[in-house]
């Protein structure tokens, strides 16, 4: 599961690179902890190219309950509420790194060991006027597992635009395996009493 990513101002400069343009508009709305219902940056198709828009992070629950945060990516396709996204609007959300809490709600960060952004496969559809997104998670790899037995499904930069712009590649793709991440715990105090 993915239920917070954060965003640095380093992973700006990478994404600079990356798309043009995009890391100037991270650096000026975009730094620290995303939370769930909020809007976040996410790369999608714009014609035979990518662009960045903002969106919200879940898709409303099911009668007004909550939001949809996370998607299996190993079933994705064949749920109806994520049917139609996976097909024609996948998205990628970036980010620096996420975190996962384990049983004894110790929280831990996870990011690239090179430093590089996370590309997390996602999909996204539009709700009363509003784009809103959803990250894939699938079986946690050897770094995460200790921790939690899901995680995001995290593309390589060299996969991204197949992600968003080739339709051949989506079943493939949903069912990788990611790399290995960087884990560590931070210490954070909850309360005095």
């Amino acid at each position: 599961m993915c239920g917070r990513y954060y965003i640095d101002e380093t992973m700006a400069d990478e994404l600079e690179r990356f798309l043009p343009g995009l890391g100037k508009s991270l650096r000026k709305q975009y730094r620290g902890d995303i939370f769930p219902s909020k809007e976040a940056p996410v790369l999608l198709r714009k014609g035979d190219t990518l662009t960045e828009k903002s969106m919200r992070w879940g898709f409303p629950g099911l009668q007004g309950k909550g939001n949809l945060i996370n998607a299996r990516a190993e079933s994705a396709a064949e749920k109806r509420t994520f049917q139609d996204s996976v097909l024609h609007r996948r998205c990628v959300i970036l980010a620096s790194g996420f975190y996962e809490w384990n049983s004894q709600k110790e929280k831990f960060q996870f990011s690239q060991r090179s430093g590089k952004p996370l590309y997390m496969a996602g999909c996204y559809s539009i709700f009363q006027n509003e784009e809103c997104f959803v990250i894939f998670t699938t079986q946690a790899n050897a770094s995460v597992k200790e921790v939690h037995e899901r995680m995001p499904l995290i593309l390589e930069e060299t996969e991204v635009k197949r992600w968003i712009l080739d339709d051949t590649c989506v079943e493939n793709m949903l069912h990788k395996v990611p790399g290995e991440l960087e884990k560590w715990t931070e210490y954070e105090q909850m309360s005095l009493f």
